[in-house]
């Protein structure tokens, strides 16, 4: 990552967000915590970066995010963005997801499978847990294999997950989520 990091918070449908970015990607994304403040600090965790009004790509990451939260709708795979020190297993699980539409789900097996081996299920669920820019790589859209959520570490969890999936009018399992469960 080179540039100075910047950042920014925003509001958005589902509560304000944040997202941090140097000149040439976005580096992390942070979905509404309980507070703000709480959002602000998952952000900036061992982080040093100055607050900013985005300019640039950050605009276009922010109107995306924003045109998805809002309409469930919106392409944001061409956003480039930056993995800092994960693994190279863990960026190979993150742009596996990449091209996935809204709406669209898959299981952690499905990516383990594409990746060469079922076995690494549990790994390709933890590589999800390690993504720095939920919504943009949308981890969210990957469930467990008898369709339910899985696991979440963006935002408040779960909560947060079936939020973006509903928003999305995404299918888990063979049920469509009602998109207006937690309005």
């Amino acid at each position: 990552m080179s540039g100075e990091l910047q950042f920014s918070m925003f509001d958005t449908p589902v509560g304000v967000c944040g997202m941090m970015w140097t000149a040439q990607s976005i580096c992390r994304f942070s979905l509404p915590e309980l507070s703000p403040e709480a959002t602000r600090e998952r952000l900036l965790r061992g982080m040093s970066a100055v607050e900013s009004e985005p300019k640039g790509l950050a605009v276009d990451a922010r109107d995306g995010v924003l045109a998805l939260l809002e309409t469930g709708n919106a392409d944001l795979s061409a956003i480039p963005v930056s993995y800092g020190a994960l693994s190279s297993f863990d960026i190979s699980v993150l742009e596996t997801i990449r091209p996935l539409a809204p709406g669209q789900t898959t299981t952690y097996g499905d990516i383990a499978r594409e990746l060469g081996d079922v076995a690494l299920s549990q790994a390709v669920g933890a590589a999800l847990g390690r993504n720095p820019v939920p919504v943009i790589v949308p981890c969210h859209r990957v469930l467990a294999a008898n369709g339910k959520l899985g696991g979440f570490s963006g935002g408040q969890g779960l909560p947060t997950k079936r939020r973006l999936l509903e928003i999305e009018h995404a299918r888990t399992g063979h049920e469509r989520m009602q998109p207006d469960l937690f309005d």
